[in-house]
């Protein structure tokens, strides 16, 4: 697996494929071996998935559909669509199934960042 640089996720290799996991807050899609080394480069400052399987089992889902590379997410069209033009460049789903906990809502809400589920149910 590539190192993980700054600005941006690992992209997993096609042996890694039924491993992979996506973020439910940002859709960001990872094994769940590199979201538990190097935890989510968008979220994990509120997530805190970094070292911790139970949290990488709780946030992150192998529910998803579709595949989305984002190479420069300030001038994609498709990341802008997604509301994915403010994270790190990578690999993310275009559809995430599951919701964050109501725990993890208020904590967000606390924050002042309002949660939008990624499974296409808000629809702006």
């Amino acid at each position: 697996m590539a190192e993980l640089l700054s600005g941006q996720a690992s992209i997993p290799g096609p042996k890694t494929t039924r491993h992979l996991r996506a973020c439910m807050l940002c859709s960001l899609i990872q094994t769940s071996a590199d979201f538990k080394r190097h935890g989510c480069p968008n979220c994990d400052e509120v997530l805190q998935l970094r070292g911790s399987l139970d949290r990488v089992q709780m946030y992150t889902t192998n529910q998803f559909e579709g595949v989305i590379a984002v190479i420069d997410p300030e001038q994609s069209w498709v990341a802008r669509w997604q509301r994915t033009a403010k994270q790190v460049r990578g690999m993310y789903a275009v559809r995430v199934k599951g919701r964050i906990g109501q725990e993890m809502e208020e904590t967000l809400e606390a924050r002042g960042i309002k949660y939008r589920p990624r499974d296409g149910t808000d629809q702006d």
